[in-house]
C-alpha cells in the first residue's frame, strides 16, 4: 500500500536472508530469541506487520488486512531490505501470510511455520469466523484477554503477562478483521501447492494435527517443541531454533548444508 509505514529491524549478514513475520496482534519483539540467533550467519530482518507495533494503521475494513495483501506488505520489507528470495519464519498469522507468499513463484526460499494459525483444522477456523464480531465489540479487552490466556500451558512463563496485556492494544476493529482472514483463509489450498521446503513447528497444543497437514503437503517437514503453549519461539527459543537449523541444513540452505 503506496505510503503505509511498515516498520522492521535488520541485522546480520549471509545467506540465505531470513525474515521473520509475527502473529496476531502482537509486533516484531515476538521473534527476538530468533532475530538474534541467526544474525550471526544470517542476514535478518523482522517486521511489525500492518496495524501492528509501530506500522500503520490502515483502518479495519474488508479486504485492508487480507492475508495476500499482508503478504505484499512482507515481500515489500524485504526488498528494501535487500534480502532476495528469503527464508521466511511465520509464528501464527504469520505462517498463513508466508504460505501466501510460497505461491508467488520465486518470493521465498524456504517457509517456517511456528506453530501456525488454522489450516486443516476447520473446527478452530469456524470458531474465528464466528468470533468476528464478538472482537469487533471487544472494547475492554476482555474478550482477548480470555481468548490469549487459552493459548498457554500452566508452565509458559516468557513474557506471558506482556503478551496477555498486548494482546488488547491493537484496535478491537483491526483485531477482528485480522481475526477474519484467518478464519476465511484457504490455508490448506495454499500448502498443497506450496512449491517450496515447509516446515511446521508445532507447540505442545498444536492447533494442526501433523497427520492432517502431510496429507496436505507430503513433502513438509514437522516438528514439536516440548513444554510449551502457543509462544513456543520465546518459551521454547533454544528447540525451535535447532529445529529451524537443522532444516536449513537438510535443504541446502546453510554453510552446514
Amino acid at each position: 500500500m503506496a505510503g503505509l509505514r511498515l516498520a522492521y529491524d535488520a541485522a546480520g549478514a549471509g545467506d540465505p536472508p531470513m525474515i521473520f513475520v509475527h502473529g496476531w496482534c502482537c509486533d516484531r519483539s515476538y521473534f527476538a530469541p530468533q532475530f538474534e540467533h541467526f544474525a550471526s550467519g544470517h542476514a535478518v530482518v523482522a517486521m511489525d506487520l500492518r496495524g501492528h507495533g509501530d506500522s500503520g494503521r490502515p483502518a479495519g475494513r474488508p479486504g485492508g488486512y487480507d492475508v495476500d495483501v499482508m503478504a505484499d506488505d512482507v515481500l515489500s520489507v524485504a526488498g528494501a531490505a535487500g534480502c532476495d528470495r528469503p527464508v521466511l519464519v511465520g509464528h501464527s498469522l504469520g505462517a498463513l501470510i508466508g504460505l501466501a507468499c510460497a505461491a508467488q513463484a520465486g518470493a521465498i526460499r524456504a517457509l517456517v511455520m511456528v506453530d501456525p494459525a488454522p489450516i486443516t483444522n476447520e473446527k478452530a477456523k469456524r470458531f474465528f469466523r464466528k468470533s468476528v464480531a464478538a472482537v469487533a465489540a471487544d472494547d475492554n479487552g476482555s474478550w482477548r484477554t480470555t481468548f490469549v490466556e487459552g493459548m498457554f500451558l500452566p508452565t509458559d512463563a516468557a513474557r506471558r503477562a506482556a503478551i496477555i496485556e498486548q494482546m488488547t492494544r491493537t484496535s478491537p476493529a483491526i483485531s477482528a478483521e485480522v481475526m477474519r482472514v484467518m478464519g476465511e483463509f484457504d490455508g490448506a489450498g495454499a500448502l498443497a501447492r506450496a512449491t517450496v521446503p515447509v516446515l511446521s513447528i508445532g507447540s505442545a497444543v498444536p492447533s494442526n494435527a501433523s497427520a492432517d497437514l502431510r496429507r496436505v503437503c507430503p513433502a513438509i517437514t514437522v516438528g514439536q517443541t516440548v513444554g510449551s503453549g502457543h509462544f513456543n519461539q520465546l518459551e521454547v527459543p533454544d528447540q525451535v531454533n535447532a529445529m529451524i537449523e537443522r532444516f536449513l541444513a537438510v535443504n541446502g540452505l546453510s554453510e552446514r548444508g
